[in-house]
């Protein structure tokens, strides 16, 4: 079942590729990017889109791996949390235990 999931993955990969491919080739006029400050280089449209596309795709990553982070710092917090109010349960259950 993994290989099959590597190969329409691959696949995946390639016919994106392919499309990649083809809308450059159709969209070759060249635009500069005017950033108030700034003026790029002119380059095709598809460029622009596509690094666009995969600029977004990195800032997800990264916001995605940040999320992540707080997440598993925030349940280790609360795994100790927990892990010491249940010692303090025992032992105050040992206590009435022996007062008992």
């Amino acid at each position: 079942m993994a290989g099959l999931q590597k190969i329409l993955l691959i696949l995946l990969v390639l016919i994106l590729v392919l499309l990649a491919l083809v809308f450059s080739l159709n969209n070759q006029m060249a635009v500069a990017l005017n950033f108030l400050v700034f003026e790029t280089k002119p380059h095709g449209v598809a460029i622009w889109i596509i690094m666009s596309f995969v600029f977004g795709a990195l800032v997800g990553i990264l916001m995605t791996l940040l999320a992540t982070f707080r997440t598993s710092v925030s349940r280790r917090t609360l795994q100790k949390r927990l892990d010491r109010a249940e010692q303090a349960l025992e032992k105050s259950r040992a206590q009435n235990d022996q007062g008992v």
